[in-house]
């Protein structure tokens, strides 16, 4: 063997022993990350309540595989078994002639009774009944919480936890299940013929509806944290509904079907027979189209016209197919920022008269979307919200069903851009006569009422430097809201907490106190609800509180993570900083490896998203994250939310404002700087950052432009140039249309300026930001001549540094040059 070849091989050896490491240290955070969660007891509760919900009982994990059921007073808040476990073990043990556990009750379903000694319950797939005997017993049916579908659309919330429903057709024909995607969006779910059931993987929170064989909407359920059944024995009075669902093609009166033939509007009867075209004009290029929208007379219909646009198409070459050897052309429809749009505009017409009712479209000229369409209850006017094509402009808009004429209900602008994807929010109210808004115009995101009629401002219903977050409930009937708030005085600015008000700005109540982010979940009547509440660095608290005023009843459990933190495993820290302005406080985490050893110095590594669509510090109690993992390998890593973020105030998230590339660096430079003054253990020597989508954006500006403070940088997918990523993202905060600030703004106009160790990684079949933005940074830095390491992943899409290889490449990049 020559001099030379042994030289190489033996300067490979440390590699290939490092590589080896970095797999086996991402191969044992994640069986840790796994395994992390069940060494936290008592973090969460499954509520069972009485109908009348005068009786309480819970199920707690107490340790490892192990439960307990918990009976509560609702009105002391005075806890105590639900029932004598060990009975009840012996009891089903005796019964099923099996081992029962005590301390692990197979328990799915409980049903309280009066009688505080007898429970029934739903174990092994069968119901029971237990008073000291045990006896097979039915479950009783919740059919009483059968909504009418508009009810269930009111109520759909975030996925909670996993869970079942079962539905019952008690009706005397087949009815379809549809799992409702978004207002807008019904996905099928299979069909029950009469008589059957049927049972549905869930999560608590999503709204299921189901349908009779002609599409009538029968009903809707809003599925509960414990599995539960749905009995449904015919239609839910669709009076019920506070706001009935305008959108049919056919009419009220049942006369009449809106149909589309040939590119043009007509109406036909709707128990079949000839149409009768209310227009002749429509062609493939210019069309008419649905949604119709029946005045509530029948006597007017709204349709819509657009213009056909060729859709922007980008095409991704598969280069290793699995079903095939040769390579594949892949082309999905994408458009990109200042594409044309089909530019969807209402068009009015009377159908008694069968003629188009003329209208003046220029209040309306460049919709990027027409929204909440309605009609007025007496027919006269037909309504929308218009956002402007850019961003600044909305409007609430009428339109005479007489004449045709336009006026503005209300009108809202802005000089940097409208927050229309985050936090929009529109509600009639008393039969249309007024209507919710809400708005930033305060500084600070706020709920406002309005007089239709006239278009004045009746209130102002909330006000403060917060931001209400969600309109999580409003019951029209009590004039009373319930709200996700951020921003109230006494806690982080970012943590989730619910308060109450009225309609008419009386009545303000916060519903939780405790320093941390909050989630509610409230009795049957609604008059008691378990607030949950938990940080990072505080494992979760359940609390019973009372509505009325919010007033706490007891603590009902407090996590225990001591097993956890016997591994090795520590908290992160919470850590707050003054910005770039010197004033505004910066929020963010430490996150250290297991057996963080204080003596020894750590390369700091930022873990970093800044998309401006909301904010991405974690807040609520977790035990693992990719953060952590990052950790094992030997660093210390922070994640921050500088300015440009959501959920602060206008003025913070405006600075994104054609302005991605700003990142928050002048932020988040100053808070680690913060952290390392008084951490010793933070080697500002040795700074790395990484991020995907937005946050590979955000990592190579970071390189481009602070090359003072990061060092080395891994960019996973990144939107590098935001006139090459998708139309909608872009255009929220960049505006249109496109200017020169999307080049200035663009990584591949600064790539020159490298300096430091990038890794660029890309999926081939990214199907989220355009592989092509990644492609064209690569093209930048090879003619400027820099030295960088570029990894497409194959048959990877979208976030390809979260595959196997991806995490090891990412990995041991940082390693290699922040731990040499």
């Amino acid at each position: 063997m020559s001099r030379t070849l042994l030289l190489l091989l033996l300067a490979a050896l440390p590699f290939a022993a490092a590589a080896d490491d970095i797999r086996a240290t991402n191969d044992r955070a994640e069986r840790f990350g796994r395994e992390s969660g069940a060494l936290v007891f008592r973090d969460e509760i499954r509520p069972f309540w009485s109908a009348d919900s005068k009786s309480f009982a819970y199920r707690v994990d107490t340790g490892a595989d192990e439960h307990r059921f918990v009976r509560v007073d609702p009105a002391t808040g005075a806890k105590s078994d639900a029932f004598d476990h060990g009975a009840l073990a012996a009891a089903l043990a005796e019964k099923l002639e099996r081992k029962v556990d005590a301390k692990a009750l197979p328990i799915e379903t409980l049903i309280l009774q009066g009688d505080p000694k007898t429970v029934i319950f739903r174990a092994f797939g069968e119901g029971w009944r237990f008073d000291g005997t045990l006896q097979k017993s039915e479950i009783p049916t919740a059919d009483s919480a059968l909504l009418s579908p508009r009810e269930a659309m009111d109520k759909r919330g975030p996925g909670g936890r996993a869970t079942s429903l079962t539905v019952e057709n008690a009706t005397d024909g087949e009815i379809e299940l549809f799992w409702l995607a978004d207002r807008n969006e019904r996905r099928s779910y299979g069909k029950v013929p009469p008589g059957e059931s049927n049972t549905l993987s869930t999560y608590a929170g999503h709204v299921w509806l189901f349908a009779d064989v002609r599409g009538l909407e029968l009903a809707g359920w809003v599925a509960e944290e414990n599995p539960s059944l749905a009995r449904v024995t015919g239609r839910v009075d669709p009076s019920r509904a506070e706001h009935p669902r305008p959108r049919s093609d056919v009419s009220p009166d049942g006369a009449w079907r809106a149909v589309i033939r040939n590119h043009n509007l007509a109406i036909e009867p709707a128990g079949g027979g000839d149409p009768h075209f209310l227009t002749n004009d429509g062609s493939e290029a210019d069309s008419y189209r649905g949604p119709f929208l029946w005045s509530p007379d029948s006597a007017k219909l709204a349709a819509f016209r657009a213009k056909a646009v060729e859709t922007r198409k980008i095409h991704i070459v598969q280069t290793t197919p699995e079903d095939q050897l040769q390579p594949k052309l892949i082309t999905h429809n994408y458009a990109k920022p200042g594409d044309d749009l089909p530019l969807a505009k209402p068009r009015l017409f009377d159908v008694t008269a069968r003629r188009e009712i003329p209208v003046d479209d220029a209040l309306f000229a460049t919709p990027w979307d027409i929204r909440d369409e309605s009609w007025s209850a007496d027919s006269a006017e037909f309504r929308f919200v218009y956002n402007q094509r850019g961003h600044q402009v909305m409007r609430v808009i009428g339109l005479r069903a007489d004449s045709g004429s336009v006026r503005v209900i209300h009108e809202e602008k802005s000089a940097t851009f409208i927050d229309y994807s985050q936090k929009y929010f529109f509600r009639p109210l008393n039969k249309s006569a007024e209507f919710l808004w809400a708005s930033e115009r305060s500084g600070y995101n706020h709920l406002y009422r309005f007089d239709t009629a006239t278009g004045k401002l009746i209130n102002t219903v909330t006000s403060g430097e917060w931001n209400v977050r969600e309109v999580v409930e409003f019951d029209e009937a009590k004039g009373s809201l319930l709200l996700k708030a951020v921003g109230l005085p006494g806690s982080d600015p970012y943590h989730a907490h619910f308060v109450r008000v009225n309609l008419d700005g009386s009545g303000f109540t916060r519903l939780t106190d405790a320093d941390g982010d909050h989630g509610i979940r409230f009795s049957p009547d609604g008059a008691l609800y378990l607030a949950t509440w938990s940080r990072v660095d505080q494992p979760p608290v359940t609390e019973l509180r009372r509505t009325a005023d919010g007033r706490k009843i007891a603590e009902l459990e407090r996590a225990d993570d001591s097993a956890l933190l016997t591994k090795g495993w520590s908290r992160p820290e919470r850590f707050a900083a003054k910005g770039r302005d010197g004033k505004t406080d910066i929020y963010g985490i430490i996150i250290r490896p297991l057996h963080f050893d204080p003596t020894r110095k750590y390369p700091v590594v930022e873990d970093i998203y800044a998309g401006p669509h909301d904010h991405f510090v974690p807040k609520s109690y977790r035990t693992w994250s990719g953060s952590n993992a990052m950790a094992e390998h030997g660093f210390v890593v922070v994640k921050i939310d500088g300015m440009g973020t959501n959920w602060r105030g206008k003025a913070f998230h405006d600075v994104c404002w054609k302005n991605l590339m700003d990142s928050g660096f002048p932020d988040r430079i100053p808070w680690i700087k913060a952290a390392a003054a008084t951490r010793p253990w933070m080697d500002l020597s040795r700074v790395g950052i990484f991020g995907g989508s937005a946050g590979g954006q955000s990592t190579l500006a970071g390189l481009l432009n602070h090359s003072d403070f990061y060092h080395v940088g891994v960019a996973d997918c990144g939107c590098h140039d935001n006139r090459m990523d998708k139309i909608w993202w872009n255009e929220a905060w960049m505006g249109w249309p496109v200017d020169e600030s999307y080049a200035e703004n663009s990584n591949a106009t600064h790539a020159a300026k490298l300096k430091g160790k990038l890794m660029l990684i890309v999926g081939e079949l990214d199907n989220n930001v355009d592989p092509a933005s990644t492609y064209q940074v690569v093209s930048a830095l090879q003619k400027a001549g820099h030295s960088f390491d570029f990894v497409p992943i194959i048959n990877a899409g979208h976030g390809a540094a979260e595959t196997p290889y991806g995490k090891f490449r990412r990995a041991e990049f940082l390693v290699r040059h922040l731990r040499p």
